[in-house]
């Protein structure tokens, strides 16, 4: 069996022969040139003649003009880019001055801030304990002795002297103060003119800085049995209420050298050493010079 097609059949027509590109031109030339020679029809500069796809040309041109300012654009935001990057690479690389502490050391620096201290408290009466500086380290308490009352005379400042004396016991436990105080003996109002170290009757007594002892013995007026050294530039101590004496006068002690015991003779209630410190004959507060 056979199918037919419906309808009707289009005769072939004859394939046109293909013309040359610019046939066209020629023949629309020629055509001008015929009838500006017979007078007729209106003659166009042969310059203006332009072809039919003259501005599909144009378009071409500024499609490529454009693709190329595209490709441009482009460019330019990968140049920003890489430059972003290269900008970020050095930044990361460059090191820095800083320092930089390890965390476990942060870790325990936080911890020891957030510690609470126990605040330090003592006893009323309790043991004191001083330095000797004459025997520890370098520095020379009597060359500062000397130059603090050479160049103060009786003016002392107490933060200029503090330190420039010796303790006169090896254990200090401080008692009555000096200043006015109601005597515990007539019961009255009083200046004490030392400061109170309560210790054991026997115990040795030091010298509180070199120099020469100008008197020992009896003293009439409540001190008992008393020691007198005399140091550099009018500066004089004493020590008081002592049960033994262990110099004469005139025997040049050094600091810290023993020169008598503790004990409660003259206006005294029990076994203590009354210590005084004298500049220029007048008495100042010991506690200043220790």
């Amino acid at each position: 069996m056979s199918n037919t097609a419906s309808g009707r059949r289009r005769a072939s027509t004859p394939v046109a022969e293909a013309r040359p590109r610019d046939a066209h031109r020629r023949e629309r030339a020629e055509r001008i040139a015929s009838q500006a020679a017979a007078g007729t029809g209106t003659v166009a500069p042969i310059a203006s003649i332009r072809p039919r796809d003259a501005q599909r040309t144009e378009r071409r041109r500024r499609a490529v003009i454009t693709r190329r300012d595209v490709s441009f654009t482009g460019l330019s935001q990968k140049v920003a880019i890489a430059a972003a990057a290269s900008g970020m690479i050095l930044t990361v690389a460059l090191p820095t001055t800083a320092a930089v502490v390890p965390a476990e050391a942060q870790t325990a620096a936080a911890a020891v801030e957030q510690e609470e201290l126990p605040p330090v408290q003592a006893a009323a009466g309790a043991d004191v304990s001083f330095d000797r500086a004459a025997l520890h380290g370098t520095f020379d308490p009597d060359a500062k002795l000397a130059e603090i009352v050479s160049a103060s005379g009786g003016d002392i400042v107490t933060s200029e002297s503090r330190g420039s004396l010796s303790a006169p016991l090896d254990r200090v436990v401080m008692s009555s103060a000096f200043g006015a105080r109601i005597s515990p003996i007539t019961g009255a109002g009083e200046l004490h003119t030392g400061q109170d170290m309560s210790e054991a009757c026997g115990t040795g007594v030091l010298a509180a800085a070199a120099g020469t002892v100008t008197f020992a013995g009896w003293h009439a007026y409540g001190g008992g049995n008393r020691v007198v050294v005399k140091h550099a530039n009018g500066l004089e101590t004493t020590y008081n209420h002592l049960s033994a004496m262990d110099v004469a006068v005139g025997q040049v002690v050094e600091r810290g050298e023993a020169i008598a015991r503790v004990g409660s003779t003259g206006a005294s209630t029990g076994c203590h050493l009354h210590f005084e410190v004298l500049v220029d004959g007048k008495n100042v507060d010991p506690l200043g010079w220790l």
